[in-house]
């Protein structure tokens, strides 16, 4: 009887702790942000695609302009999620990126990039998530935009989840 008690303790648990790693399937919103690449404060559409408990996919199209250019730029994320408390999450990940600047003088340059992201988020009990987050990002072109070749990138990223 002992066994049998233990045993439903351990499978109770198991299940609480996976609920507690869950996460949404689908998340829509946007990812304000100040990219030195950009040297502009700018916002970014964000779509977040649960994979597993653990993981999932995430894509941000950003769109800015200033004086003198008007940029874009689409970047992957393949992210590992892990719980700090029940709402509470703490994630990483890694994945590629490209994207176009125009200037005014009317020259345009195509770039790509690798992007690594570490943040933290919050799960509200209404289907709303907030999340703050660094995305180092590494240029693969020669090309005036990354200059030196690496941009870091902090964003407050607000989602609705569905």
């Amino acid at each position: 009887m002992k066994k049998l008690v233990l045993l439903l303790a351990l499978v109770v648990g198991t299940f609480t702790q996976m609920e507690a790693q869950r996460i949404s399937k689908h998340a829509l919103g946007i990812r304000i942000g100040d990219d030195d690449g950009f040297d502009s404060l700018g916002a970014e559409i964000s779509y977040q695609l649960g994979l597993l408990n653990s993981t999932r996919l995430e894509f941000d199209l950003g769109i800015r302009s200033g004086n003198n250019y008007d940029a874009f730029k689409l970047v992957g994320l393949f992210q590992w999620v892990m719980p700090l408390d029940r709402s509470f999450h703490w994630y990483a990940g890694v994945g590629p990126g490209v994207g176009n600047v125009s200037v005014d003088n009317g020259g345009s340059n195509t770039f790509a990039l690798v992007a690594g992201n570490v943040g933290i988020e919050y799960n509200f009990k209404i289907p709303l998530l907030l999340s703050i987050d660094v995305r180092p990002e590494f240029g693969l072109a020669d090309d005036d935009f990354y200059g030196d070749g690496f941009d870091f990138d902090l964003g407050l990223g607000i989602r609705y989840q569905f």
